[in-house]
């Protein structure tokens, strides 16, 4: 049995000089001040943190938004976070859209993170692929730099289509599809969706996955989308693992981890739920049999 931990949004924010202030970073640091920083907190991710490194997962996925305002020094927190967590071998990250806030950081987002951010072929690019044991994961990137009070994200062609050859390619293995940006999102805010989730709904639908994992909504999600043959493939986002409490449509901090075995056809995956409560305790709160 392979057991993946998947986590997301940690949102570690660190406090811009005057000279970053300029566009959307202003207007982000203007909510983070009113709200999001006594929502995502550090004492919950590392409370989190333990709990998840207690599951002894055989890899752990974080799919986007380590950092809030991509500055510097949140990708070099981000790091140390990344290093404490587990090795790069053991943990595949992938960038959310406040990875890439503006315009002109992707490289030294990926100076501080590449071997996090690698695939089996030593490549950087998007999509990558790492495989372990008989799990394929397959990395994408929707992280692109938006205007003012818009976080929507996109894959391309090109990215789209090297991702159909990646699914072609590990056919036969359980490929876990990790994205930032849901495919189908319950809450549908206009201003935060992935532009170009039909296409990818339309690869999908074509060359199959056998599970689909995201963040980006900060809550607990499953949606069946289409695969090829009449099958159906989940697609589950979870919370922000910084998050103190329930807010609004989000939920309150948690993670997830899945037991997977099997061969192909006959894969099995139970999907459990662990949260945070109220009294700051963390436990189990749901299991589901996604095949």
């Amino acid at each position: 049995m392979f057991v993946l931990a998947h986590l997301s949004d940690l949102h570690l924010a660190s406090r811009p000089h005057f000279a970053d202030l300029l566009g959307k970073r202003g207007l982000g640091f203007i909510n983070w001040q009113r709200k999001r920083k006594y929502i995502h907190r550090p004492e919950v991710l590392d409370a989190i943190t333990r709990d998840l490194k207690s599951v002894a997962a055989d890899h752990i996925a974080v799919t986007g938004d380590l950092v809030n305002f991509s500055l510097a020094d949140e990708y070099v927190r981000a790091r140390a976070w990344l290093a404490a967590l587990g090795a790069p071998r053991d943990v595949t990250v992938i960038p959310g859209n406040h990875d890439v806030y503006v315009h002109g950081v992707e490289q030294s987002l990926t100076a501080c993170w590449s071997d996090y951010l690698r695939g089996d072929d030593g490549g950087n690019g998007f999509p990558f692929v790492r495989r372990r044991a008989d799990v394929a994961l397959i990395a994408l990137s929707t992280g692109v730099p938006t205007g003012p009070f818009m976080a929507t994200g996109r894959l391309g062609q090109s990215q789209l289509s090297r991702f159909a050859e990646a699914l072609e390619q590990t056919r036969g293995l359980f490929r876990v599809v990790l994205i930032h940006h849901p495919p189908i999102s319950p809450l549908r805010r206009h201003l935060r969706r992935l532009t170009d989730s039909a296409d990818l709904r339309r690869v999908l639908a074509a060359h199959g996955a056998e599970l689909l994992l995201h963040g980006h909504d900060h809550r607990r999600a499953l949606v069946w989308l289409d695969g090829p043959s009449g099958t159906k493939i989940p697609a589950a986002g979870v919370p922000s693992a910084s998050a103190l409490a329930p807010h609004g449509s989000e939920d309150g901090a948690g993670y997830t981890i899945l037991h997977i075995d099997g061969e192909t056809p006959h894969w099995r995956c139970e999907m459990i739920a662990r949260q945070r409560a109220a009294d700051g305790t963390i436990s189990e709160i749901a299991r589901q049999t996604l095949a």
